[in-house]
């Protein structure tokens, strides 16, 4: 995935969570002060990103992410900059 298209999917994924209009998230949108997002609209974000990257967000990495930018980048950063969509969440995890 490019990074237009994880863009849209972390701004599609928070306007359906949080109910905002998709076209005021830019990639400088702020979690908490600009979308008012609580602790557990940022976990279930986290859990959105490693369900659909088949990536892992650590407590601390997670703390880091303030801006819509920044989570593009952790998921690219993480990918190798190839990103792509893993299987859905009902197909479950694989073991660790």
């Amino acid at each position: 995935m490019t990074r237009d298209e994880i863009f849209q999917a972390i701004r599609a994924h928070l306007a359906d969570e949080l109910e905002v209009d998709p076209e005021t998230i830019s990639e400088a949108t702020r979690f908490k002060e600009d979308l008012e997002a609580d602790s557990l609209d940022l976990y279930t974000l986290v859990q959105e990103l490693e369900d659909s990257y088949g990536v892992r967000i650590s407590d601390e990495e997670a703390a880091r992410i303030g801006t819509v930018g920044q989570a593009v980048e952790f998921v690219l950063s993480v990918t190798g900059g190839e990103a792509h969509a893993a299987a859905p969440a009902s197909a479950g995890r694989d073991a660790e």
